[in-house]
């Protein structure tokens, strides 16, 4: 059985299962939320996701910068009742994790990192631009680029928008042919999201060389974001990383229960 709630400010979230509970954080920033995709694996715990604003049925309203999608999580985790529990992030939403580790690491139990854009130099990104582009098809590409000039010019439409996540999405996974579809619906404003993730990116390192959460990593050795994001960040914070031979950038889309044992091994080490 799955519960909604919804916190003060308008963030529309979901809990479902019994036991210890874990927060899960979906990637983005400005996605629809696609958690309910891990929970397969995770039997035996009681697991919550929300929406992270911007996008229908959360809250729309910005702003969208880092410190605000932060708070968001501690309001999620007021609103459940949770002082202190998992959290799993994947992708942004594992950075985000690392923002909140940074900020606020009495609220985080443990820490799960699946394939985040990291926390040194530029996370990643620049790596994982150039490697989409030479796994995509040419005509991928090519439309790509002229969704970029398009946006060069004036702000890409919703359409645009969506049509540029779906045509890039199969890069994500290990081989083109082994991709599944985007799940995505709506998309919001991320200009300001990105911006903000560029401007935080400097300090983090440091803040979180002071951080003694208990975490581990998880990342596919075919994810076109670099493992470097992962390990490196890992460095930081004297944690372990679980590579995956053979996966993605949605390791348990690809290897179902990878993620849960990471988890698994993660809880056993900080109890």
């Amino acid at each position: 059985m799955r519960d909604t709630f919804t916190t003060p400010s308008g963030l529309a979230g979901w809990v479902t299962g019994s036991g210890p509970a874990v927060l899960l954080l979906h990637g983005g920033p400005g996605m629809t939320d696609y958690m309910q995709s891990l929970l397969p694996e995770l039997d035996g715990y009681r697991a919550a996701s929300f929406q992270q604003r911007g996008v229908a049925p959360s809250i729309l309203a910005g702003p969208f910068d880092v410190p605000t999608l932060r708070d968001d999580v501690v309001e999620v985790l007021d609103t459940l009742g949770w002082e202190s529990p998992a959290i799993v992030g994947h992708s942004w939403g594992g950075h985000l994790l690392l923002h909140l580790m940074a900020a606020a690491p009495a609220r985080v139990g443990a820490a799960l990192l699946v394939d985040p854009l990291g926390a040194v130099g530029d996370g990643g990104l620049a790596s994982l631009h150039g490697e989409l582009m030479r796994r995509l098809p040419e005509a991928t590409v090519a439309r790509l680029e002229e969704l970029d000039a398009i946006e060069a010019t004036r702000p890409l439409t919703h359409e645009e928008h969506l049509e540029g996540m779906e045509i890039a999405w199969p890069g994500y996974f290990s081989s083109l042919d082994v991709a599944q579809p985007i799940p995505q619906t709506g998309h919001a404003p991320s200009d300001e999201s990105w911006a903000s993730i560029r401007a935080e990116l400097p300090a983090l390192p440091e803040l979180l060389r002071e951080c003694t959460v208990p975490s581990r990593f998880v990342h596919g050795e075919l994810d076109p974001l670099p493992v470097t994001a992962s390990s490196d960040s890992a460095e930081l914070v004297g944690e372990p990383v679980d590579v995956l031979p053979g996966n993605g950038h949605f390791p348990w889309l690809e290897d179902p229960g990878c993620v849960r044992r990471s988890l698994d091994r993660l809880l056993g080490t900080a109890s």
